[in-house]
């Protein structure tokens, strides 16, 4: 996404598109029927954890490592191969996502780098920053072609500007741009998935659309399949009018099939009390 347009909130203007509104709405609704389940009045911590557990295990199945969530929920040690590392940093992520909510909207950019800094759990020199010029990038699952150093530095930096000034953009619209740049940039070395994912999550949950973090669009993505995941972000990085709707509708699906997840979460567990 260019960030340098005509419109003084480019962000805002996204939200006019055809059909954007529409998604828009379909996601506040489905979000309210979470938050208005009888289960999230007392049991909501429990929600929280089980979206987290789940959201983690979609990410991680988005980035190669498509595991059943029982085996996520048992293991203890993830670092025996490079699918248990993918779950471990996704996990770590979902860990780490909530503790930089209120630096998030100040220093977007210290976010994005403690994120990769977490996901990568090394202390090589690369780690925890954007990547320089001729280093290479590892995301085997994004096929996209790769923009320069300068370029990916120019639109991140733009990037953060949008995020620390604001606006009046849906959140939902926020997001899908935060998550689709990050995955066309792919500013850093390695985990540009992962925290691409982990920065939408920030950006629902701090803009109090999903205050209690109960609706993870990752188990949306994951469900929706890695083809239309790359469909949609053809999309987004073609810039049309057509292809943003297209991703942010794409976006806006996740997360209500991340509600729809926890409220059968709530349903079980209102079962179980029965």
């Amino acid at each position: 996404m260019s960030t340098s347009g005509a419109t003084a909130d480019p962000l805002a203007a996204l939200g006019s598109l055809p059909g954007v509104a529409e998604s828009v709405e379909s996601v506040r609704k489905a979000v309210d029927r979470v938050y208005g389940h009888r289960i999230m009045r007392r049991r909501s911590n429990e929600i929280t954890s089980e979206a987290a557990l789940r959201g983690a295990r979609g990410s991680a199945a988005l980035s190669g490592a498509d595991w059943a969530l029982e085996e996520v929920r048992r293991r203890t040690d993830f670092s025996a191969d490079d699918e248990a590392r993918t779950v471990g940093a996704a996990l770590r992520l979902t860990a780490e996502a909530g503790q930089l909510l209120s630096i998030w909207r100040q220093s977007p950019l210290r976010v994005l780098a403690r994120l990769h800094l977490v996901a990568a759990a090394d202390k090589a020199d690369h780690v925890g920053r954007p990547r320089h010029a001729g280093e290479p990038v590892d995301e085997p699952l994004v096929g996209l072609p790769l923009p320069d150093a300068a370029e990916m530095h120019g639109r991140l930096d733009g990037l953060a500007e949008l995020i620390i000034a604001g606006g009046s953009a849906p959140a939902l619209v926020t997001a899908a741009v935060v998550h689709g740049e990050l995955l066309a940039l792919r500013p850093f070395t390695s985990h540009n998935g992962l925290v691409a994912r982990a920065a939408e999550r920030i950006v629902l949950v701090g803009s109090g659309l999903d205050p209690k973090s109960v609706c993870p669009a990752e188990v949306g993505h994951a469900e929706l399949g890695r083809e239309a995941y790359r469909t949609a972000l053809d999309g987004y990085v073609s810039g049309t009018p057509e292809g943003m709707a297209a991703w942010i509708a794409h976006c806006g699906r996740a997360v209500e099939l991340g509600a729809r997840e926890s409220t059968a979460v709530c349903e079980a567990l209102q079962r179980g009390a029965a």
